[in-house]
């Protein structure tokens, strides 16, 4: 099939999923053209089946701030007619539910017929999604995609109960690629890190408020109190500055290295012990997934699609938002027993393994095939 993917190209889940899922498509032999307004970040290497096509802005003087949507929506359009697309696939509501309709109507008065089909990961949803101004497009945009799709259960149900949408949803799940993610022997390399033998914790995000970095600190200062350990702290945003303000009051900076975004996650996660995700909300956590497929145990809230995949007491342990010191708790009880944690990161490996790309791969293509059936039916 010829498919158009739409999403964000940033470190978001989002564009990871889409990303990912579009080299998986190209590998099975899938023409894919991706459409945005930066390449992404892991679109990272040649594919004779993998094509970019970039999303202009105007900067004519009249908009003080460009009109992406409808940039969008010419651009899918574009790519729609001279790459004859079988199927869009968009990912994320804002805005590329929205446009994807834009171009499907403007498609449909030159008679070209494009199926759309829409993923929703989460914030677009959760957050964006319920502003008063925004919500009506949201539903709409939902109501009016061929098929729709979440990437947990939880999401699936928040979707519905906020949109009163009517368009029946399918879970499709986030997914590994174990050629990436995998447990490595990185023996020097965690020798570099924890020089006299500490327990590595590890959290990786965006740096959003609603990631709460504060409780994963919190939670180490309790852990490393008690044991000898150091924490890793992947990524970089908005509370980065808080959160080094934080370990500084705490005196905890000599145990913490903040290091950045960094592209090669996987080699940091096979050198820990534990990942630590704290998050207010979570749809699915993507993150946390990719840890699991590392062998490293989760220590997680039990917020939105978390308790979907890290199981409480097997893969890991959950707490309440914010409950630092039962968070702390559980970790110390994986860390100060070897055999319990080897227990634990068994049993986090093969939950990862169960959402390995080579099982939702299929379901992508079950939906894609479905919706063209049904275009070309009508």
């Amino acid at each position: 099939m010829n498919i158009g993917i739409v999403c964000y190209p940033t470190y978001g889940g989002s564009g990871v999923v889409a990303t990912e899922l579009g080299k998986a498509l190209a590998e099975r032999g899938h023409k894919v053209h991706f459409i945005t307004y930066r390449q992404p970040f892991r679109l990272d290497s040649f594919h004779k089946n993998l094509f970019y096509h970039e999303v202009g802005s105007s900067n004519y003087p009249l908009f003080e701030y460009p009109p992406y949507e409808t940039a969008l929506a010419g651009k899918i359009v574009d790519v729609a007619r001279f790459e004859g697309l079988d199927v869009v696939h968009v990912h994320y509501a804002i805005p590329h539910a929205s446009a994807a309709f834009m171009a499907k109507q403007i498609l449909a008065t030159k008679g070209f017929s494009l199926p759309v089909v829409t993923t929703l990961h989460g914030t677009d949803i959760t957050l964006v999604g319920k502003d008063e101004t925004i919500s009506p497009v949201v539903t709409f945009s939902i109501e009016q995609s061929d098929a729709v799709t979440t990437v947990s259960e939880w999401l699936k149900q928040e979707t519905i109960e906020h949109f009163k949408v009517r368009k029946p949803i399918s879970v499709i799940p986030n997914f590994i690629d174990f050629g990436r993610f995998k447990k490595l022997d990185k023996a020097h390399f965690r020798k570099a890190i924890a020089p006299d033998g500490e327990k590595v914790l590890i959290h990786t995000s965006n740096f959003r408020k609603v990631k709460r970095i504060g409780d994963a600190i919190r939670t180490f200062d309790i852990v490393r109190r008690e044991i000898p350990a150091k924490l890793l702290l992947v990524g970089d945003g908005p509370e980065r500055q808080s959160a080094e303000k934080l370990c500084r009051e705490l005196g905890t900076c000599e145990h913490i290295t903040f290091l950045g975004k960094q592209d090669a996650v996987e080699e940091l996660l096979a050198v820990s012990d534990l990942f630590l995700m704290p998050s207010e909300s979570e749809s699915f956590g993507l993150a946390a997934l990719e840890a699991m497929a590392c062998a490293v145990p989760v220590i997680s809230t039990n917020t939105g699609g978390l308790p979907e995949i890290n199981r409480d007491a097997e893969t890991g342990f959950t707490a309440n938002v914010g409950d630092v010191e039962t968070m702390a708790a559980r970790a110390l009880d994986l860390l100060r027993d070897d055999s319990k944690l080897s227990g634990f990161r068994e049993a986090a490996y093969e939950q990862a393994w169960s959402f390995r790309i080579e099982n939702v791969l299929p379901m992508y293509e079950a939906v894609y095939e479905q919706v063209t059936a049904d275009v070309a039916a009508a």
